[in-house]
């Protein structure tokens, strides 16, 4: 049977357009491409990118701050939120605009419309024409979702953050995860009285505890209002802003509210029943280690499989995808040792590997721990610590984890993840010498376990050995 091509990409994200440009560029196959909004996907347009610039904005007061105290007389201005955000979409669209340029130099057919599957080897474009493929493959990625609340439709989105008209002057972010707590970070440091709303007692469910107390005391230190152990029940119109009811039977009025309570598979009117591919409880597209659905010719890359939603994950995904269905390269992506990171300030939440509570459930494990003021925020009067954290098979001296809470993070913990991926153990941390004076070199540093855990030494905790 001839197909229009070899391959059709419904999704311009980070994965798709990798998938899409290896398999034209680099493996010479025939590629279509639909993308109902933006090339660059969630990432460039609505999400790591522009996140990452607010969160560049957000530090000037603390910067002006410090700047002070190592002698510097400085005074802050007023934050001048249309022009940041006028810079902040001209950079967005040359992003978008490379991403156009390298799909085009490929090769690849770019339609820019929505695309939804008819049958195993077919797609139809909003304007009704139909294309065919010998391989379709889904990368459309995740959307943000409301709760359910009453009211809810009053309330912004993570996505609307980046096209505010005006910054709220009073504003409650709803919700614990990452999402939440960097946007709490982001309008608490552009000048909004930022009030964060979390059903538990600490923030990132899932992240080490001991790093997720650091994260949650940080937030209250900066200046966002923390309301734990709560949830808003009703949202009402107030006016210009959003009355809110909360479960302690108290309610409070706010400019602006930002729903931050998690995100789902964009799998809505895509047409996979139609297909028979078969999707999860989320409406996530089941997926082998191949990327493969139970559809033989129908594959899915990124957040839209729920896997590990992180945009490096997609692109890798769809690179391997590509490798090997056109270039004879079969290859797969390894989801257990995925490195990722936090990006609220002054200091960042990084981590690859095991949480401490994950691994004593697996065996017995040594944690090597150090926690101390950094030198450069210490100077300036700061008494915010940060903590290095190193989590160790007992028996084979693996590393298992790594956890960082300090200013830049994220960086640090990119280089630890090669280690850790390459299998190292304390005894190769140790062997390494420090670079001096940095806080990274505290990972290299630690000699001494400050606890231990796991079954045998839980059972001499409690008496039972």
């Amino acid at each position: 049977m001839s197909f229009d091509y070899d391959l059709f990409v419904i999704g311009g994200g980070s994965g798709g357009v990798r998938a899409a440009r290896i398999a034209a560029d680099q493996h010479g196959a025939r590629v279509g491409l639909a993308e109902e909004s933006r090339l660059g996907g969630t990432c460039v347009i609505r999400g790591c990118v522009p996140k990452k610039l607010m969160i560049f904005a957000s530090e000037g007061p603390a910067a002006i701050d410090e700047a002070r105290e190592y002698g510097w007389s400085a005074e802050l201005g007023r934050f001048d939120w249309p022009r940041f955000r006028a810079k902040l979409h001209a950079e967005l669209s040359r992003l978008e605009a490379l991403y156009q340029n390298g799909l085009t130099v490929a090769g690849v057919e770019v339609h820019h419309q929505r695309a939804h599957i008819v049958d195993p080897h077919t797609v139809a474009l909003a304007d009704g024409t139909r294309k065919t493929a010998a391989h379709i493959l889904v990368a459309v990625g995740g959307r943000p979702t409301r709760p359910g609340i009453p009211g809810d439709e009053l309330a912004m989105i993570s996505d609307d953050l980046f096209t505010m008209d005006s910054l709220p002057a009073r504003v409650l972010v709803v919700g614990g995860g990452f999402i939440a707590c960097e946007f709490a970070t982001i309008l608490n440091g552009l000048g909004s009285d930022t009030t964060l709303c979390h059903r538990g007692d600490l923030v990132l469910r899932g992240f080490d505890e001991e790093g997720r107390r650091l994260v949650t005391d940080q937030l209250g230190d900066i200046g966002v209002t923390m309301r734990l152990g709560v949830h808003p029940e009703r949202f009402e119109r107030d006016g210009d802003g959003v009355r809110v009811a909360f479960s302690d039977g108290s309610s409070d009025r706010y400019d602006a509210v930002m729903l931050a309570t998690g995100r789902h598979p964009h799998t809505a009117g895509l047409g996979l029943d139609r297909a028979e591919v078969h999707v999860g409880p989320r409406g996530e597209i089941l997926v082998d280690q191949w990327s493969q659905t139970n559809v033989p010719s129908i594959f899915a890359v990124g957040d839209v499989t729920d896997r590990v939603n992180l945009t490096p994950v997609a692109i890798r995904e769809g690179h391997a995808f590509a490798d090997t269905m056109f270039g004879n390269h079969r290859r797969h992506v390894d989801h257990d040792l995925v490195a990722s990171a936090v990006y609220t300030r002054p200091h960042e939440l990084a981590t690859i590997g095991l949480t401490e509570e994950e691994a004593e459930q697996q065996g017995n494990i040594e944690v090597y721990s150090a926690s101390f003021r950094p030198m450069r925020s210490l100077f300036a009067g700061s008494d915010s610590r940060a903590l290095m954290k190193l989590i160790v098979c007992e028996d084979t001296h693996k590393v298992l984890g790594c956890h960082i809470f300090a200013p830049e993070a994220g960086e640090m913990i990119q280089l630890a993840a090669v280690a850790i991926g390459m299998g190292a153990t304390k005894e190769d941390f140790d062997l390494t010498v420090a670079v001096h004076p940095t806080l990274a070199e505290e990972l290299v540093t630690m000699r001494h376990p400050v606890r231990r855990g796991g079954p045998e030494h839980q059972q001499l905790r409690t008496g039972t050995a």
